[in-house]
């Protein structure tokens, strides 16, 4: 049995708990953005209640996925987070897309490894 999917769900849980930690301690500095993206991320940030809720949901989805407990709906919670944050840097801040990419592709390899807990959902 190959050890890829265990490695791939661990390494994604922290990546999402460290990002997610940083909505609240700001202990890596966002660049600046301009154009769009500075629009849409001020919008975000003036609501007030965006980047904790993205926040919670980082740290609560990362804090799963390390320790195996509900994998198939932390996925699944993850997925329009993952394809917005692809979406969002492709469309406004393409500089950024890596760290967004390897969260899509670390998401989507694990909703295919784990698809036959899916299987009733489609």
């Amino acid at each position: 049995m190959t050890k890829l999917p265990v490695i791939a769900r661990i390494v994604l849980g922290i990546v999402l708990i460290i990002f997610g930690m940083n909505k609240f301690f700001h202990f890596m500095p966002m660049p600046p953005m301009e154009g769009n993206a500075a629009i849409f991320m001020n919008g975000l940030g003036v609501s007030g209640y965006m980047f904790p809720l993205l926040g919670i949901l980082e740290i609560l989805i990362g804090v799963l996925l390390i320790l195996k407990k509900a994998v198939p709906f932390a996925l699944i919670l993850l997925a329009p987070l993952a394809v917005n944050m692809v979406l969002f840097h492709a469309a406004m801040a393409p500089a950024g897309i890596a760290p967004a990419a390897i969260v899509f592709v670390l998401n989507a390899y694990l909703i295919y490894v784990n698809w036959s807990e899916y299987k009733n959902l489609f």
